[in-house]
């Protein structure tokens, strides 16, 4: 054996020290994206969603890394990671990354992810920026990511969703059957919507049951 080879193992850090959000409204987009895509692919075992999670596409470099904000990976099972090395994931790369942008990202940096995206294999790349109310959209044709050109709406080919942004305007997101994504606090209340209207039906048919009871018919039997 050659005592000068190094048998010391690599490590793959998964953290880069950076928070996941400069401000409350990135993060708030963040969690939304986040969130609606794991309830559209919630039956779909092959779907792998995340938030700030590091990609390590090059097995022995640990320093090729990046952390998109949040990204899609299809034919991966779900579970927890802590980062996504590719050569353990039958060498599958993302492919969907979203970057929400803040103030404090800059320009430089954007190029330099959107390098590392087009190298390594997304297919599909989607920057939203809140703060000035702009969708830019990149889909994959050979080896090049190739920027789409938005006509009030572009449509995912994998995803199935549906992106509408005029310029000067807020970005909506839906599902693909139309529904809008909707921010934890609007889940939430849909749920407690959807719960009272339970309630309330439950109530309605007692009171029926009551009132046939009492004419002396059985409603066990109608």
């Amino acid at each position: 054996m050659n005592a000068n080879v190094s048998t010391t193992p690599i490590v793959y850090p998964d953290s880069d020290g950076r928070r996941m959000a400069e401000n409350t409204l990135q993060a708030e987009w963040i969690m939304t994206i986040f969130g609606n895509l794991t309830l559209l692919f919630a039956d779909r075992s092959d779907v792998f969603v995340a938030m700030d999670n590091l990609w390590y596409p090059v097995e022995g470099n640990p320093k090729r890394r990046v952390a998109p904000d949040v990204y899609v990976v299809f034919g991966r099972p779900k579970g927890h990671r802590g980062s996504y090395k590719q050569w353990e994931e039958d060498g599958i790369p993302l492919q969907v990354v979203f970057e929400v942008m803040s103030p404090g990202n800059r320009y430089g940096e954007m190029i330099r992810k959107f390098k590392f995206y087009e190298t390594y294999g997304v297919d599909e790349y989607y920057v939203i920026d809140p703060d000035r109310q702009i969708l830019e959209a990149w889909h994959r044709t050979g080896q090049h990511l190739i920027k789409v050109r938005i006509q009030g709406a572009l449509t995912s080919p994998r995803m199935g969703i549906r992106f509408e942004w005029q310029p000067g305007s807020n970005v909506i997101l839906r599902y693909p059957d139309g529904r809008n994504f909707l921010s934890f606090l609007e889940l939430g209340a849909e749920r407690d919507r959807i719960e009272q209207e339970l309630i309330a039906s439950q109530e309605h048919a007692a009171r029926l049951a009551m009132k046939l009871r009492e004419l002396g018919l059985d409603p066990d039997a109608l």
